[in-house]
Parts: C-alpha cells; sequence; structure tokens
C-alpha cells in the first residue's frame, strides 16, 4: 500500500513537472519558505520558552 501511494505521487510530480515546470518550482519555493518561516517561528518560541524557565 505504502508502495503505490509512493508511486502516485511520484507519478503526479513527474507529470506535474513536464507539463507545467514554472508552477512546480513556484510551489516548491514557497513550501521551502513556508517551512523556513515555521522553523524560524518554533526556535523563537523555544528560545522564549526556556528565557521564562531561567528568568
Amino acid at each position: 500500500m505504502k508502495k503505490l501511494v509512493l508511486l502516485l505521487v511520484v507519478l503526479f510530480l513527474g507529470f506535474y513537472l513536464m507539463t507545467r515546470p514554472d508552477s512546480l518550482a513556484d510551489l516548491s519555493q514557497d513550501a521551502l519558505a513556508n517551512g523556513w518561516d515555521m522553523l524560524t517561528s518554533l526556535f523563537e518560541a523555544v528560545i522564549d520558552f526556556v528565557d521564562a524557565l531561567v528568568s
């Protein structure tokens, strides 16, 4: 079952890459930017939490 899902995802990405490469590039760039923002917010929250514990 997992292999089938993985195969379908790979086929979909391959089809998407061939038909609309600019859209796939924009999608991946947005995903990376959102992931970076989320990671930054997580680290800021951890720093604030530890600072609140120490002080």
